[in-house]
């Protein structure tokens, strides 16, 4: 099965974590075990803390926050093994989203395009 990395997107909240709903965090833990009677295999998942700790650097130039002015953020990223992109997408989409979205890019298997360009390219 390839790799995929599943870009969970959502509005910052004041509170951060102390602000998801209990029955969206629920959801959230359940999901590894939903991915799973769903045919594919959670790999790692995290859950990134707010835009205000983050740093950028550019052009070796290091700043506060990201670059990116917007209304939603980067709020986590997992790792999911799925047949192909549809059934990686279909398995994204048991994501809990309180007002987001998420995002579904196949991964790059470096191995795999260092040996030519007549391979796929993903794992």
């Amino acid at each position: 099965m390839a790799q995929y990395a599943v870009i969970i997107y959502e509005e910052e909240t004041p509170g951060g974590v102390a602000d998801i709903p209990p029955d969206v965090m629920a959801a959230h833990e359940a999901l590894p075990g939903r991915i799973v009677e769903a045919g594919g295999r959670d790999v790692a998942g995290m859950a990134l803390e707010p835009t205000s700790t983050a740093r950028s650097v550019r052009g070796g130039v290091i700043t506060d926050g990201p670059f990116i002015e917007a209304k939603e953020a980067i709020a986590g990223v997992f790792i999911i093994e799925a047949r192909d992109l549809d059934h990686a997408t279909s398995l994204a989409a048991m994501t809990p989203i309180m007002a987001g979205g998420v995002e579904v890019r196949p991964l790059l298997d470096f191995q795999v395009a260092a040996a030519g360009p007549d391979t796929e390219g993903v794992a």
